[in-house]
């Protein structure tokens, strides 16, 4: 008999093996271009492939570091994300991690600690048991770790640090506002004593795929300096459109 986690393993194996062998609709547009996988047509990689910039949510958390995005979230950056989190569709890894690196490399850039990369960790933002049970895969640590590995390509030796933890129950995020996002979050994460160590002291920048409202960067980035550690930014895929940057405040 097949357990639970088989059964995972199976759907996702599955649906690898149908992006190799069937021609499929670009994940970002929808247009069928005769590609072959949950790949992304030109048009949507040159979307996803934008320079990083500053990307404040209205209005900013208190705690907030400065966030950085290298996408809207909106067409091809929407499409490619919930693609790859909710299909399980690996393909859009590489074209998604390489524009959270992006984030990264710019955040890193506009600090007073840009010349100490060897000292950061890339901590990424925790995913709820539940949905990674139920998607096969933690889907924002796997985008790190690709963004991690961009980085070193780029020169800068950082190393990803998945330490934070969900500590008490929360409602969904779905259809709250940023005041209640907020209030949902206070005290949920922690960085458990045993991973304090990993942390205490070292340069962090808190990653996720998306900024909507900022409320969970912003209680991560808590649980952190709580931690010890110095979080100097933050870096997503992609932030939503109709959060306009303020200006840059370090």
């Amino acid at each position: 008999m097949v357990g639970l986690r088989g059964l995972r393993g199976l759907r996702l194996a599955g649906a690898a093996l149908v992006d190799l062998v069937l021609p499929g609709e670009c994940a970002g547009c929808a247009s069928d271009e005769g590609e072959t996988g949950p790949l992304l047509c030109q048009a949507c990689r040159l979307e996803l492939a934008g320079p990083a910039r500053p990307a404040w949510p209205t209005p900013v958390p208190a705690r907030l570091p400065p966030p950085w995005a290298s996408a809207d979230y909106d067409g091809a950056a929407r499409g490619a994300i919930l693609a790859h989190k909710e299909d399980g569709r690996f393909g859009l890894v590489a074209p998604l991690g390489d524009a959270l690196a992006r984030s990264v490399l710019a955040g890193l850039a506009a600090t007073a600690v840009a010349d100490r990369t060897a000292d950061v960790a890339l901590v990424p933002v925790p995913s709820r048991r539940t949905a990674v049970r139920g998607r096969g895969q933690d889907a924002t640590l796997r985008l790190t770790r690709r963004a991690a590995a961009a980085v070193r390509r780029a020169g800068s030796d950082v190393e990803v640090l998945p330490v934070v933890r969900i500590v008490r129950g929360l409602a969904d995020q779905a259809g709250l506002d940023a005041r209640e996002r907020g209030a949902n979050l206070q005290g949920a994460l922690a960085v458990p004593d045993r991973l304090v160590r990993h942390v205490r002291g070292r340069v962090v920048v808190v990653v996720d795929d998306v900024i909507t409202t900022g409320a969970t960067i912003d209680e991560t980035a808590r649980a952190l300096r709580a931690a010890g550690a110095v979080v100097v930014c933050a870096a997503v895929v992609a932030a939503t459109r109709r959060r306009q940057p303020p200006g840059l405040c370090l």
